[in-house]
């Protein structure tokens, strides 16, 4: 974790700072573990005290064996008195250890310096100090001289203890007192080195960093703090000690005064210090920064504090933010700041509970108030003194007690297991905060509170800690969280009402007789349609009634109003429901029926009566529009904690804390009110015209029908209008109505978000051509947004001359650095780095100097044009090379460039005299318009050769120098001659000019001409870089037109370059832009891969090395050409290791890439300064861990938790920061998904906008700042065709589907991607995630929805992008939906989305529901409506309903049946979905590019793909809302291509796919068999089609997508081992994937409830069959040794038995083969209802003894099962063609980046270049 607050302070107190290597026996995240490790790193965690001592001795033992060995014997006895009886973990392995090595030193050591141990170590001691220390202080780096100032005190330590009392020399002591006196100035520090001796270094210099300094350090008025004194632990008392405490500043002052931890106020104070220099700095002008701006302080205040003053205007009770008039305002509001950050750095797990910490720091700061103004308590009246005083009295009192709460609670979860109404989570821990019922905690904070006093009595000691809590439950806060569907009608109940009320209107419009839209105006249609309000009526009291039912566990913790109100909503739901049944019914001029029945209880005959009774009804959604379209008065109400205003909003919603005033500003109003306007209006007259309308006219034709022939009508006896067959036809179809919108939503957003990313400037560079048209722009779009300037500066920069050169200047150098990284990464190649580099801006050329892949063949092309043109004046061939600009800045600078080259090649001043003339001669032949004529044209390809034979002369290696020199000479002979002689017509003057001067200076000795030349600066680096870029110029041909060829490269240059052009903030100064920390969790992941781990093989004989230079054969070829010069092999290895490191194991990847923000921000500060930016940046990496140790407590040993923060020194990690934590923090929350961290990362030239997006936070929106942006991502990459499909629906969800939720929608949250986060907004509340176990599984989408809740503004911006992949399989892909579905199921029962449904506008809530929960019910909806269909086909089919129906010549003739039902197949084919990918693929590459693609996928099958996945969101959204088991599932980072198992691929998909699709596949073959539906109809073919698509690919996929999946070997073994899975025994300990049974009980385990539904006949035929299994097994079990025979003789009989039953059936009963396959189809589905009710009552089975034949009909089905889609896979096997098409399908997009896949395959490593 990168971090960037904190600094470090001496003192004694707390555990003693290490150089800590390891992270409690774990090695440090970048550095691979040592072969042997060394004892230092042996030590167990009881032991840690003794770990710098053991690391002295390491260090020291080359130079003086013996003093290490007093070091080691020091150490073990110092451990044996921590530990005597050696009862701590380790303790007794290590101290034996230890052991043995001391008295292997003992003889092998022996003193050097002296002839003792005493002498010896002193001596050793003085010269330690004299050489390393005194001499050397202002030799060595700060961090270098805290390690020895650390490793002088261990050695005095250890001196002190051989060296008996009275005997240390003077000389030793005084040194000893030096130390300690200095040490502390050495500790490490973070940032700051607020404590270092000497020059102060540069940070320290800067005025804000002085300012915030003096400022903290005013502590000269305040009171002596109350220093706690004990008296044998009897008595305490506190007084004011001075001197014994010292106070530098506030945060001492209150750490001494309320018992913080050291560490913790350390890391506060430098936390705090930053905060008010970067504000200040921002606000005010460098120079005049003298003293800290009271605008700063106050800034700060009101932002850390607005949300614990809202908390006490929501709980009517004073702020404790007090400031007296006579009080120094700016100190006393540090100390309030100082004091909240200190309690929020202890907080640990708390920190979740911002008002909770809300009601600390309240109690505290009043604590704080009195201690400053007031000398008496006002209750007690004595003197005022802080309730907790004493180090770390602040944890043990405040923090602990709380986190015990939490602790208790979730030991009720039972690891997930429980309903999450039985405990209470954070939320409800919480929300207890905000009742001023929190106010009788008191304060110290009263352990017989109702908080404290809870769910479980107090444990007793004997008590283990894993035992579930007993006693009785307290009630949840507000809401509970209960297993049901229905929370989606109750959070969404305005979306359900209003598509149910329009579905009625719509259905009686169109059965008017005429049925068109007009009817509406038909007085009687309009009565009909009136009656919606009823229906609204009764959906609002079933509303009611849930609120009631589902908050009935919540009640006890409700305020009596809260209760009151449901009682009363119940209560007038109810009414209304019977009124306007009641009004409605007196309108209708001749009853029938209900209605007649409702209106004999009241005799009205008057139509206003309805009339009013709507009237009325619709009043409070009248106000409620009025409310709508003034949003700012509807946010003012709900924010106002105004009791009246609270009284008026009483019915409306009810007083929560958060989610109040969530309303947006007019403008985004209106823009998500049309958005969702037009779509509705789309929906609607699509669902009339297409789906409602046409099955109108059959519908009122059956229902016509009289129809006697029922063959099941002893089921339905008393049905009448053939209701049976209308519920069957009109079900699928209202399924479809409800969930195409989702389908529309699709359609909208892409349209939508194509238009806008089209004027966001998306995608107009995605092509290395058009980075080539635009490139002349790219300086400039850079300099308007990465480059800092005044608007003084702004406005005369196209005015100044100079401008464009001193922003070429500055944008070469970031270009260049972009460049320099891509060749670092291997993406390039040498010679494309140096065409694509941007030469630094000289003075020496006169045109701007372009990169090389630019200028590619310009000078070839106009030598031509110059040799072809006869007869032409000047102005014509400069003409046709001023029309190519680029030609003509190569030209210009070619000719500049050799004109300096010769300059300074040449020595003697005649020759250069011949090269001034020549140059004299070209300007001012062109100037005069004579060039052509005094200069041959068709003798410069001549020229050019020998130029060329020059220029790669001088910039080659060379031995022989004498040699070297002669081949210039000669070859520089020839060049002037040629100019002289055959180019120039009048050349021979220039030579005879030459001449007489060499004549009339007799002094000059006769030499021959260009013979005396200035070699030595072919080793200047600046002029060799213009010999090379000539050389380039000349030489560089067509082919450099495309360059870069790795895609990735290309990729990221077009992007960086568009996204230049990009709407983006001004970039401020380096000094003036906001302070930012990245944060990278990290959880036992592998970071760097050992030598061995590249060359371990894999079952298929694939090492990790060998695979990904098959992935990357062009990286790997550019890494071995970089690392080429590289001859020690060691080095040679290492760098291997992290070749490959960096692209298998994503953390490296990520910390490297993290990394690039100080790059990044050095080279702009150093653009910024004009300085060595290394005065002012500081190595930036910092890793933060939970340190676990056990201690000596109470003579027991207990379990410490801290939290560390370490930095890297020079070899050690060196210890920032250790503060204690309560306990575990991960025992409470859900924790840090693993993979939270895998495959986030940041690129070079992306870190340079990080300026840009900070200003974001700055950025005024409408009155509103934004707490969290988000930055565009990159796609998987991967070779696999499954792994592009992922990343185009990736790259489709965070573009233009967070695109168009942030705008126009505005329900943009957060996904888990790398979003920059307001820090203080949400450190204030409740942090970036939420932790509740299991509820918060997608704890990152609940940050968004805290976020939102909390008013925050949450936006999107795509100029900045980062990478986010990995190699995906099949299975990693259903893992990943997986685990989001599962997450998406808990977020329908959370709070944060009812409140989020509930108080959202109506359009607003729409958008919400559809882009998250909502999509993945209509995933389901579109699965339940096959279902729906098919099993309303069969009932049709088997009644012989279907036949009548279809036999009657009305319904025969009509084809609006056939059409209506056949529009459903569109919607399960779920084609328009990919629409938002086509899209995104258009406008980033060109919609062409995204049409072939498209293409492309399809016959890749994607659609098989997706539709496989389509089962996976059901399946798994579904059973985590009805069952639970929700749990965090590792996608896995191995190969990609490998060849899953059969049984693996068994255990994954056979509860979501594969039991499903053998169902839909059972119900099509019934239909088929016995139906006549559509017989003579195409649309039947369409209809049935898109069902056996689904099925499918739910049987199939999975052995589609696996590699190797069709070869014959594979599929053998996977037989066997199938076999093998099946027939092993499970039990205690064995793994699922090592036994069926074990498998089979584990996919149980979420099973709680079973509706027990079966019929007839097949009850008694699978009665029969239990009993024989049930005699079979007991026959195996008691008769298997002892009756062997009796055994086999029974199993023999009953063979005999069933083939007699059989044949008498088939002679007598006339049983014929369509009888056994029907009996065959009725008694599946009954033995598997048997299984799953068998599973439900488990514990009766096993009491009843029937258990063991349940698992064996069990086991008898999932062979049958595994035998059935086994068997296809055999049949493709045989045939070897299948498994290369296959090949070839699965991994099209690595052929075509010519990857060696079936090499990877076969396991035929034959190894390319390797190490």
């Amino acid at each position: 974790m990168a971090s960037t607050s904190g600094t470090a302070r001496g003192g004694d107190a707390g555990l003693p700072r290490v150089l800590s290597r390891r992270m409690t026996r774990m090695p440090t995240m970048l550095d691979a573990p040592d072969k042997e490790p060394v004892d230092s790193e042996l030590v167990p965690s009881s032991l840690a005290e003794i770990a710098p001592i053991l690391r002295v001795a390491n260090e020291i033992e080359a130079e003086n064996p013996r003093v290490a060995y007093l070091c080691r014997f020091h150490a073990f006895e110092k451990a044996h008195k921590l530990d005597p009886t050696s009862s701590g973990r380790g303790v007794r392995q290590f101290k034996t250890y230890l052991l043995h090595k001391l008295e292997k030193e003992e003889v092998e050591t022996h003193p050097k310096l002296a002839k003792n141990d005493p002498r010896e170590i002193q001596k050793f001691y003085q010269i330690f100090y004299e050489s390393r220390i005194r001499d050397d202080t202002h030799k060595r780096k700060p961090e270098e001289m805290a390690k020895l100032y650390q490793m002088a005190s261990v050695l005095y330590d250890v001196l002190k203890t051989v060296v008996p009392d009275g005997r240390v020399e003077e000389e030793v002591n005084r040194y000893a007192r030096e130390v300690e006196k200095k040490k502390e100035h050495y500790t490490p520090y973070n940032i700051l080195p607020l404590d270092a001796l000497g020059t102060p270094p540069a940070i320290m210099e800067l005025p804000e960093i002085k300012a915030a300094l003096n400022a903290l350090r005013k502590v000269n008025n305040l009171p002596k703090p109350m220093v706690q004194s004990t008296n044998n632990g009897q008595d305490s008392s506190s007084r004011p000690e001075e001197g014994s405490k010292p106070v530098n500043d506030l945060l001492d002052w209150l750490w001494l005064t309320f018992g913080f931890q050291k560490g913790n106020v350390a890391n506060q104070r430098e936390h705090l210090i930053l905060l008010l220099a970067n504000v200040g700095i921002r606000n005010k002008a460098h120079e005049a920064y003298e003293q800290l701006d009271s605008h700063t302080v106050i800034h700060l205040t009101d932002k850390i504090f607005k949300n614990y003053r809202s908390w006490c205007a929501y709980l009517h009770c004073k702020s404790n933010l007090k400031f007296p008039g006579n009080a120094d305002r700016q100190q006393l509001e540090l100390l309030y700041i100082a004091l909240y950050l200190l309690i929020w750095g202890e907080a640990s797990n708390i920190r979740f509970m911002p008002e909770c910490l809300c009601y600390i720091f309240h109690n505290m700061a009043n604590e704080l108030h009195g201690i400053l103004y007031s000398n008496v308590h006002s209750v007690s009246g004595g003197t005022f003194q802080p309730a907790h005083h004493g180090e770390e009295s602040f944890l043990r009192e405040v923090i602990r007690p709380i986190y015990q709460v939490l602790r208790k609670e979730t030991r009720r979860n039972k690891g997930g297991t429980a309903s999450h109404s039985k405990w209470r989570n954070y939320d409800d821990l919480n929300e207890y905060f905000w009742s001023d019922k929190c106010f009788k905690l008191g304060w110290p904070m009263k352990p017989e509170a109702d908080f404290f006093v809870h769910s479980d009595d107090i444990r007793q000691k004997d008590e283990h800690l894993s035992q579930v809590p007993a006693g009785k439950r307290k009630p949840k806060t507000n809401f509970v969280e209960v297993r049901t569907f229905w929370h989606l009608f109750r959070s969404f109940d305005r979306m359900w009402i209003f598509f149910i009320l329009a579905l009625q209107a719509m259905i009686i419009i169109a059965w008017s007789p005429s049925g068109s839209l007009a009817a509406l105006f038909d007085e009687d249609v309009f009565k009909s349609v009136m009656s919606i309000f009823i229906t609204w009526a009764i959906l609002n009291f079933l509303q009611a009634t849930l609120d009631l039912i589902l908050s009935i566990k919540a009640w006890g913790s409700l305020r009596y109003t809260q209760i009151l109100r449901y009682l009363l909503k119940f209560a007038v739901a109810a009414a209304w429901a019977v009124v306007l049944p009641i009004g409605y019914t007196s309108s209708v001029q001749n009853p029938t029926g209900i209605v007649k029945y409702f209106n004999d209880w009241i005799d009205w005959r008057n139509q206003s009566f309805y009339s009013y009774a709507i009237a009325l009804y619709l009043m409070p959604n009248v106000l409620a529009a009025i409310l709508f379209v003034l949003p700012p008065l509807r946010r003012h109400m709900e924010r106002s904690n105004w009791r009246i205003v609270v009284f008026l909003l009483w019915w409306a919603q009810p007083k929560l804390y958060v989610g109040r005033g969530m309303h947006e500003d007019m403008f985004s109003l209106l823009k998500y009110t049309l958005f969702w306007i037009l779509l509705l209006i789309s929906k609607l007259s699509f669902s009339y015209y297409v789906e409602i309308y046409p099955l109108i006219e059959p519908t009122k034709l059956i229902m016509g029908l009289p129809i006697t022939n029922y063959e099941w009508h002893e089921f339905f006896p008393n049905v009448t209008h053939n209701i049976g067959v209308v519920i069957a036809i009109w079900a699928p179809i209202v399924l479809v109505y409800f969930m195409d919108t989702q389908i529309w939503y699709a359609i909208f957003s892409t349209i939508c978000g194509g238009v806008h990313g089209a004027f966001n400037h998306l995608g107009e560079i995605r092509t290395l051509g058009m980075l080539r048209s635009r490139f002349e722009a790219v300086p400039i779009a850079f300099s308007e947004h990465l480059v800092p300037s005044s608007k003084e500066e702004s406005k005369r920069r196209h005015k100044d001359d100079t401008w464009q050169r001193k922003n070429i200047a500055k944008f070469s150098q970031v270009w260049n650095e972009f460049i320099n990284c891509l060749r670092t990464e291997d993406l390039i190649n040498d010679r494309e780095k140096d065409l694509l580099l941007v030469p630094y801006s000289s003075s020496d050329v006169s045109v701007v100097q372009w990169p090389p892949f630019l200028l590619a063949s310009k000078i070839p092309i106009a030598l031509d044009m110059a040799k072809d043109i006869k007869g032409r004046e000047d102005a014509y061939l400069f003409k046709k090379i001023k029309n190519d600009d680029y030609m003509n800045s190569a030209v210009m600078e070619c000719y500049e460039t050799l004109r300096d080259i010769l300059y300074g090649l040449l020595d003697d001043s005649g020759d250069k005299l011949i090269v001034r003339q020549i140059c004299h001669e070209v300007d001012a032949s062109i100037d005069e318009g004579r060039f052509l004529r005094d200069f041959r044209m068709s003798e410069l390809p001549q020229l050019n050769n020998k130029l060329e034979k020059l220029l790669n002369l001088l910039k080659s290696d060379h031995d022989d120098i004498e040699n070297y020199k002669a081949q210039i000479i000669n070859v520089l002979q020839d060049i002037m001659e040629i100019i002289t002689q055959d180019v120039m017509t009048n050349g021979h003057i220039i030579l005879e000019k030459s001449h007489q001067h060499k004549q009339e200076n007799q002094t000059e000795k006769k030499e021959e001409k260009f013979r005396k030349l200035n070699l030595d600066l072919t080793h200047n680096r600046s002029w060799m870089e213009k010999v090379k870029r000539l050389y380039l110029l000349l030489t560089v041909k067509e082919s450099a037109i495309n360059v870069p060829m790795n895609l990735e490269a290309r990729r990221r240059i077009t992007f960086f370059a568009n996204s230049l052009f990009m709407n983006m903030p001004s970039a401020p100064k380096v000094r003036n832009m906001l302070s930012f920390s990245v944060l990278t969790p990290y959880y036992k992941e592998d970071v760097l891969y050992s030598e061995e781990e590249l060359n371990l093989e894999n079952e298929d004989g694939i090492s990790t090395l060998f695979y990904l230079q098959k992935i990357y054969p062009d990286e790997w070829s550019n890494f071995i050409e970089r690392t080429k010069d590289d001859n020690d092999p060691k080095e040679q290895v290492d760098l291997v290791r992290q070749w490959v490191s960096y692209r298998g194991q994503t953390l490296f990847r990520t910390v490297r890439r993290m990394m690039y923000y100080r790059q990044a921000l050095e080279l702009q500060c150093f653009l910024d300064m004009a300085e060595d930016p290394g005065n002012i940046m500081y190595p930036s990496l910092r890793v933060a861990y939970i340190d676990e140790r056990e201690e000596t407590v109470g003579g027991k040993s207990e379990k410490l938790y801290y939290s560390v923060l370490v930095k890297g020194g020079d070899k050690f990690d060196e210890e920032v920061y250790r503060i204690k934590l309560p306990g575990r923090p991960t025992d409470i929350g859900e924790g840090k998904p693993e993979n939270q961290n895998h495959a986030i990362d940041n690129y070079i030239e992306e870190a340079f906008k990080m300026r840009n997006v900070l200003e974001e936070l700055l950025k005024s929106h409408r009155g509103d700042r934004k707490p969290t942006i988000l930055v565009h991502f990159g796609s998987f990459n991967s070779v696999s065709s499954l792994a592009w499909f992922m990343s185009n629906q990736e790259t489709s969800f965070v573009t233009i589907g967070q695109r168009i939720l942030a705008s126009p929608l505005r329900v943009r949250f957060h996904y888990g991607h790398p979003d920059v986060f307001d820090r203080i907004f949400h450190i204030t509340r409740g942090g970036i995630s939420k932790a509740s176990k299991i509820i918060n599984l997608s704890e990152d989408i609940f940050s968004g929805f805290n976020s939102t809740l909390r008013g925050g503004y949450v936006t999107h911006h795509e100029y900045m992008q980062v990478g986010k992949g990995r190699d995906v399989g099949m299975n990693q892909i259903s893992q990943f939906e997986a685990k989001v579905a599962n997450g998406n199921g808990e977020q329908t029962l959370s709070r944060d989305v009812y409140r989020l449904g509930r108080r959202f506008d109506f359009y607003r809530m729409l958008s919400f529901y559809f882009t998250t929960v909502g999509f993945y019910f209509s995933s389901m909806v579109t699965v339940l409506t096959v279902y729906v269909f098919l099993y309303g086909r069969l009932y049709l089919v088997l009644s012989g309903l279907e036949r009548a129906v279809l036999e009657d010549p009305s319904v025969r003739d009509s084809k609006a049946l056939e059409a209506a039902l056949a529009t459903q197949s569109v919607f399960q084919l779920g084609l328009l979905l990919v629409l938002p990918m086509v899209m995104e693929i258009g406008l980033e590459r060109g919609f062409r590019t995204a049409l072939g693609e498209f293409i492309i996928m399809q016959l890749q099958l994607a659609s098989v793909f997706f539709t496989f996945q389509l089962g996976t969101k059901a399946h798994y959204f579904g059973r985590t809302i009805l069952h639970g088991g929700s749990k965090y599932r590792a996608t896995g980072r191995g190969f990609v291509v490998f060849h899953a198992k059969f049984a693996d691929n068994y255990r994954l998909y056979s509860r979501s796919h594969f039991v499903k699709g053998l169902e839909l596949m059972i119900l099509l073959i019934v239909y088929q068999v016995y139906g006549n539906a559509y017989r003579s109809s195409n649309l039947y073919l369409f209809v049935t089609f898109s069902m056996w698509f689904l099925v499918a690919s739910w049987l199939f996929a999975p052995f589609v997508f696996n590699p190797s999946g069709f070869e014959w070997q594979k599929t053998v073994d996977d037989w066997t081992d199938w076999k093998r899975w099946m027939g092993n025994i499970g039990g205690i300990g064995i793994q699922p994937d090592r036994s069926w049974e074990s498998w089979w009980d584990s996919e149980q385990e979420h099973l709680k409830y079973t509706d027990i539904r079966v019929y007839g006949l097949s009850w008694l035929v699978m009665a029969t069959v239990l009993l024989v299994l049930k005699m079979v097994s007991m026959g195996r079990r008691r008769f298997g040794t002892d009756f062997q025979l009796m055994f086999r003789i029974l199993k023999g009989l009953l063979f005999l038995g069933f083939i007699s039953v059989m044949t008498v059936l088939f002679v007598v009963c006339g049983l014929t083969i369509s009888d056994v396959f029907a009996a065959i189809l009725c008694f599946m589905p009954t033995g598997w209802a048997f299984i799953l009710i068998g599973q439900a009552c488990r514990s009766l089975l096993k009491y009843i003894g029937f258990w063991e034949s349940i698992k064996e009909l069990a086991r008898a089905y999932e062979y049958v099962m595994g035998l059935l889609i086994f068997m296809p896979i055999v049949i493709l096997s045989w045939f070897p063609f299948v498994s290369e098409f296959q090949t070839r399908l699965l991994f099209n997009q690595a052929f075509s980046r010519g990857l060696q896949i079936s090499m990877i395959l076969a396991g035929k490593n034959q190894r390319a270049a390797s190490t």
